[in-house]
């Protein structure tokens, strides 16, 4: 009796494990189906976003320009306060620079300036800009030119010029 029950255990063991095996078998084909179709689709999406991609830079080869330039700014920003015709010259030099940055060292203080045709300068304290504006000092507020015996000009960082008796 144990010989049939062994020989049937046996065979019932068997017949499982072929079962599993069969079960694992088609799930890898499915697995496998399912990752095909995926495939494509994806496929199917690129083709689709390279088509749009394409036609749109067929269409419009070329952006249109603004009509102003964005990085000019406003010419209408630069504010002078001057009080005689004189000093207007030397002024007008400095309205031609913004204001873009300054560097305080404990040895040495620069500040950097860009003009119309956005070039850029660095002046070290005690340099000139232009003949009679020579730069005595920046904070971080505003750069100060000296620009007679006792009479300073001041540009700030919004490109407002000011003229002062000290700095």
């Amino acid at each position: 009796m144990s010989f049939f029950r062994i020989t049937l255990l046996t065979l019932l063991l068997v017949s499982l494990s072929n079962i599993g095996l069969t079960d694992s078998h088609d799930k890898q084909k499915n697995i496998l189906e399912q990752a095909k179709e995926i495939n494509e689709d994806i496929n199917k999406k690129q083709s689709a976003t390279q088509a749009n991609i394409s036609s749109e830079i067929s269409m419009n080869e070329e952006e249109p320009l603004p009509l102003n330039d964005p990085f000019a700014g406003d010419d209408g920003s630069a504010s002078t306060i001057v009080s005689d015709v004189a000093s207007e010259k030397e002024l007008v030099n400095l309205s031609k620079y913004k204001l873009v940055g300054v560097f305080n060292g404990t040895l040495r203080s620069f500040a950097t300036f860009v003009d119309e045709s956005g070039d850029f300068i660095t002046l070290e304290i005690q340099e000139e800009l232009s003949n009679g504006l020579k730069l005595v000092d920046v904070n971080i507020k505003e750069a100060i030119f000296k620009k007679g015996e006792d009479s300073f000009v001041s540009l700030n960082f919004k490109n407002q010029i000011r003229e002062r008796n000290d700095f």
